[in-house]
């Protein structure tokens, strides 16, 4: 009998992966199990398995990553065109090759300071407004997307534009047409942005692309430019914003690893990979098509068959994290594959480094008393996502005397 796929969060722990994950990694080979998409998928659960087979060449990004758990997808549609998640081989590396740029180390390191500063003005107005605040509408939404909007070009006053479509679009629980309509305007959105920075290009990561791509000979279409900006807007802030989000009740639910963390702000880095691989906030894996048959240990996934790749699974992998379930600042989590693994790792993690670093490090020490203004238990989850968070978290402190 093939099981279902586990499609939610254990009633314990909100921090944990479904609890069926650990139960497959015990298993000899892969688990076949059957989708909401209507397709029964293997599960590639262990750490090992899931960096093997998300750089396997022959097994296909060419459906959405989230496909798997939306009810009775539409997997006969082809990719979009420009469609970074979705593309493979020598359309995907044209595609990495034009981003790949914006989003280097150097760069990103460059961006350090003007992201310091775009946190200390969120701090500022919330210290000047007194608690208790929402910190998901007051500080983990607000940073991400100031930070993408400028580098995009995307005027910041026109975020409500694109975060409430981006929301209803990383829903897992069905296309509708409130789907539809949200995909619609947030296309003809950014289809209005790439014909202006066509027409005048400025200092931003479109206008660069639209050059570059003139530059090499490869120049990408309105429709490709469209799909890019719409990937990097949607994932350049919904990812980001619940990771701080999350962090932060994670963080005070562990009150003495984070007074460790506040009395020394050289471990934020590597707490911060520690969180990633704790909380892997993309929660449901990643879908794959294979093209041809593909051996793995004991299984074998023929050509035409669907693969899950468990991020979550395979970051709780206890050959690899030992006591996994456990939050540990003080371990080396750098070998997580909360971005994924492979050629479609996430392009802008770096970016999502540096935003995570700059803000625990001025979070706790500008709010030392930040705690919960209501009840932990109280806490409700974006469970019905790809991308796992909370949906509201009052927080309260210590107004200074």
């Amino acid at each position: 009998m093939t099981e279902s796929f586990p499609v939610g969060r254990p009633s314990g722990c909100p921090f944990d992966p479904a609890r069926e994950y650990a139960a497959y990694r015990q298993t000899d080979g892969l688990t076949k199990v059957s989708t909401p998409a209507g397709v029964d998928a293997y599960v590639a659960s262990r750490y090992d398995e899931v960096r093997t087979l998300l750089r396997d060449n022959r097994l296909s990004s060419r459906f959405a990553p989230s496909d798997h758990v939306v009810p009775n997808a539409d997997l006969s549609q082809e990719a979009e065109p420009g469609s970074l998640l979705q593309a493979d081989g020598a359309e995907h590396k044209r595609l990495r090759r034009l981003l790949a740029t914006e989003f280097a180390v150097k760069r990103m390191e460059a961006l350090r300071p003007r992201v310091a500063a775009m946190i200390d003005e969120r701090l500022d107005a919330m210290l000047a407004a007194g608690s208790p605040v929402d910190l998901v509408q007051e500080f983990a939404l607000p940073i991400p997307s100031l930070v993408i909007c400028e580098l995009l070009g995307v005027p910041y006053a026109d975020r409500d534009e694109f975060q409430a479509r981006g929301a209803q679009l990383v829903r897992v629980d069905g296309w509708t047409e409130e789907s539809q309509r949200a995909s619609d305007e947030l296309n003809e959105y950014i289809v209005g942005l790439v014909l202006a920075k066509q027409a005048r290009p400025e200092d931003d990561i479109l206008s660069r692309l639209i050059t570059r791509g003139q530059e090499l000979g490869t120049p990408l279409t309105v429709e490709e430019l469209v799909s890019v900006g719409v990937t990097l807007l949607i994932a350049g802030h919904e990812t980001t914003a619940n990771m701080i989000a999350l962090s932060t009740l994670a963080l005070l639910r562990h009150p003495e690893q984070l007074a460790d963390l506040r009395s020394d702000p050289s471990k934020v880095p590597a707490a911060v990979e520690e969180l990633l691989r704790y909380l892997s906030v993309v929660h449901y894996g990643l879908f794959r098509y294979a093209t041809d048959k593909v051996p793995v240990g004991l299984s074998t996934i023929d050509a035409g068959e669907y693969l899950i790749a468990a991020l979550s699974s395979a970051n709780r992998d206890e050959s690899v994290f030992p006591d996994p379930d456990r939050l540990d600042l003080e371990r080396d989590a750098t070998a997580h594959v909360a971005f994924g693994f492979g050629p479609h790792q996430c392009v802008g993690q770096q970016l999502a480094r540096l935003e995570l670093q700059e803000v625990l490090t001025r979070l706790y020490a500008r709010m030392p008393t930040l705690r919960l203004a209501v009840p932990f238990e109280q806490i409700d989850y974006r469970v019905n996502t790809l991308v796992y968070g909370v949906k509201v978290l009052p927080v309260t402190w210590d107004a200074p005397i």
